[in-house]
């Protein structure tokens, strides 16, 4: 078969091969086919508007790849795969689906004479599993390196072992920041060949928030901006251009807004630019209009898209940077400085189209002593779902493999202590049987746990629902100038008890609307309701692909609804380590000495219950649970059986009706969930239980409470001991 795709590829040949002539990488066209020719792997490195990803897989085509297996093109993101695909298809003279196609999460568009295979990384990652040593490909280019996501820097690791097992290979490594001698040094001194961008030249002005002056005003963070536009606007002599300022998070955003209109700038409009935003807002940032703009974005415009017709930056200096606490066991969203690659990057936003300026809120000392480059996500976060992935595709462990930047001892220990409790991987740092059916699912191993749980709690239709919710984006939007009205059409599906509930009403009001409306009628209701149809309908697509997966595990979904305690126990499987009871202060007490309180928008945050637990506990200004349930601690008891800890106290006799009692309290990780209740170990004879109290407990209390011999001793499994 492989025989017969090769044959259709070397008849498919594009016939007409150009390279843009304008595109700076086309200047290094001998260079590359040169080093492609010699080396096993080259670092290609270069701005944004370099024509790296358009220009080097016909690069590859040019010196004869492509034919012997496909050229695969790896892209951090679908939009960014999709879009490559079709430009160049039309580059080629082609379409998608013929000599070059796409596969991305719920789409493929391959054909058996593709000859060049755009896809997200996380797709090259899964073809592992039935083709370890990707033998389907004799050429791959790993694009956007910079971005160093834990599936870009599995696949480091990966190529690198396969390079030396296949000499056939060939690998690209393309990146916009990253340091080229790091990577040319993991790839046995692979050639770098640097690709300058299409850039103008941006001045870069440095004007603190805080003042060198004494005697000067400190400036906050709004008033920063407001007078940043001013000073730009003063150079531009009434022709305002427009400009992007970055900035660390929503809230942020919402301030320089409200700063912005009070300064009532002249023909000016100020639009918001994040991930929460909907559709259509974020479509409006590309749209034709007549006054300057001021786009407020967070990190987002960084790297991911490239607004037109930027000539100004205003760079904070600051960004919302995930970390994961293995002391804490939380992930912490703090505001930090960013990097000095980042705070270039940013600055290169500018220089697009025209000379630019650039002001960096913070002083040239401050940007000189900050980090080189933003740390790659597997040093900052949870490792769990790396480390089975790793076993399930039998990479080996973490601490032998080979990371660019290996992980720190603690992180990896943190994820094997998950996994353990998660009841995926034993003792011995084996993957169980269970742990093989989580791994099967293409979601974070605490999902996978809930939806095995689910099977047996005879809620797995509930929990199909919910699992693809968690593992997609919330398709609630929730405008900044129209808030309140969002949340009171959100207020419809929300139920008083769970968040999890929250999500089934809505997805049941979304299935009836779908069933009785017609496409163009479902998109109104979607956007009435301020709702994002097209994550709705990536909410499907997961729920259908969770939906086969289950069945080829042979879990089979229930048919009658699952009741609230069977649905919640089965979640509780997933999140054990974020349950919490409720203290006279109002926050909520959780596992490991935390506190926390409920993050605002859910009813329960208004009348908080007793007890409850968490889908994410993230830090911000404080620790927040989101997404979250009222539970019964004898539910958090059953399914942390095989972690909570028992300890025994004040054991005694009880003479009428002749047994010996002792007061057993409950713990899970350190959170009470039950004390003072009393179990009877008995019956027995009144001198015997007298003189095994006094031996026991008087004469040796470090000893076991009774002996061995003492009737029922064996069907309470060593009672007294903790």
């Amino acid at each position: 078969m492989e025989a017969h795709a090769r044959d259709g590829r070397r008849t498919t040949l594009p016939i007409r091969l150009e390279c843009d002539p304008a595109l700076p990488i086309t200047a290094h066209r001998e260079e590359i086919l040169a080093a492609l020719a010699r080396h096993p792997a080259i670092v290609v490195c270069g701005a944004t508007g370099s024509g790296k990803s358009t220009q080097l897989p016909k690069l590859c085509l040019e010196a004869g790849r492509g034919t012997a297996g496909l050229i695969g093109h790896t892209q951090p993101r679908r939009i960014a795969a999709r879009a490559l695909a079709t430009r160049l298809a039309e580059e080629l003279h082609t379409t998608v689906g013929g000599a070059v196609g796409y596969q991305v999460r719920f789409t493929d568009r391959t054909g058996p004479h593709m000859r060049v295979k755009l896809m997200t990384d996380g797709i090259l990652l899964q073809e592992l599993e039935g083709d370890p040593e990707l033998r389907r490909y004799d050429t791959l280019i790993l694009d956007e390196a910079h971005e160093r996501t834990l599936n870009i820097d599995l696949l480091l690791g990966v190529l690198k072992r396969l390079l030396s097992r296949r000499a056939d290979l060939r690998l690209i490594v393309t990146s916009a920041t990253i340091d080229p001698g790091r990577l040319a040094e993991f790839f046995g001194g692979a050639p770098v060949i640097e690709v300058s961008g299409r850039s103008y030249p941006v001045e870069v002005r440095y004007r603190p928030l805080v003042a060198d002056d004494e005697d000067a005003a400190e400036l906050s963070l709004p008033d920063g901006i407001v007078a940043a536009v001013r000073e730009l606007d003063l150079r531009s002599a009434g022709a305002h251009a427009d400009a992007l300022v970055f900035l660390p998070g929503e809230k942020h955003i919402r301030e320089a807004a409200d700063a912005l209109s009070k300064a009532r700038l002249a023909d000016t409009e100020v639009l918001p630019l994040h991930a929460r935003l909907s559709a259509a807002d974020q479509a409006r940032i590309f749209q034709r209009h007549a006054q300057r703009r001021l786009i407020l974005a967070t990190n987002v415009a960084e790297t991911s898209l490239t607004v037109p017709g930027i000539r100004y930056v205003i760079d904070s200096g600051l960004a919302r940077i995930s970390r994961y606490s293995p002391r804490g066991k939380v992930q912490r969203l703090h505001v930090e400085r960013i990097s000095r690659a980042s705070a270039d990057q940013r600055k290169g936003r500018c220089g697009r189209e025209a000379a630019g300026i650039c002001i960096r809120l913070y002083s040239e000392e401050d940007f000189a002593a900050r980090e080189a480059f933003t740390p790659p996500e597997v040093l900052r976060t949870n490792l769990a779902s790396v480390i089975l992935r790793m076993a399930a595709l039998g990479l080996g462990d973490p601490e032998s493999f080979p990371f660019l930047d290996p992980p720190d001892t603690r992180l990896i220990n943190d994820g094997v202590r998950l996994l353990g409790e998660l009841q995926a991987m034993d003792e011995e740092r084996r993957v169980t049987r269970l742990g093989r059916q989580i791994a099967a699912l293409p979601v974070d191993p605490r999902l996978g746990r809930m939806l095995l749980a689910a099977s047996r709690q005879r809620c797995l239709a509930e929990m199909l629902v919910i699992a693809a919710f968690l593992e997609t984006q919330d398709p609630r939007e929730r405008p900044t100038e129209m808030s309140k009205q969002a949340g009171d059409k959100h207020a419809l599906f929300a139920d008083a008890r769970s968040d999890f509930i929250t999500v089934l009403n809505l997805w049941r009001a979304f299935g009836e609307q779908a069933a009785a409306l017609s496409g163009n009628q479902l998109r109104k209701w979607c956007r009435e309701h301020f709702l994002s149809f097209l994550r709705m309908r990536e909410w499907q697509d997961l729920h259908r692909q969770l939906a086969h997966n289950v069945r080829e595990l042979d879990l089979r979904p229930n048919r009658a609804p699952a009741s609230y305690a069977e649905l919640h126990q089965a979640i509780l499987t997933g999140f054990l380590g974020s349950v919490g009871a409720l203290n006279q202060k109002r926050e909520y007490d959780g596992s490991r000495g935390m506190h926390f309180v409920i993050a605002p928008g859910t009813p329960l945050a208004a009348k908080p219950p007793k007890w409850l637990v968490a889908g994410s506990l993230m830090e911000t200004t404080r620790l927040y649970a989101r997404m979250v349930a009222a539970v019964n601690p004898v539910w958090i008891e059953r399914a942390g059986a095989h972690l909570v800890r028992r300890s025994y106290g004040e054991p005694h006799w009880v003479a009428g009706r002749g047994f010996v009692a002792a007061m057993e309290s409950i713990a899970l990780f350190g959170l009470p969930l039950a004390s003072g209740r009393r179990v009877n170990y008995g019956p027995i004879a009144p001198r015997e239980a007298r003189d095994i109290f006094i031996r026991e407990a008087l004469l040796d209390p470090e000893r076991p409470l009774f002996s061995e011999q003492l009737p029922g001793r064996a069907a309470v499994q060593g009672a007294f001991l903790e």
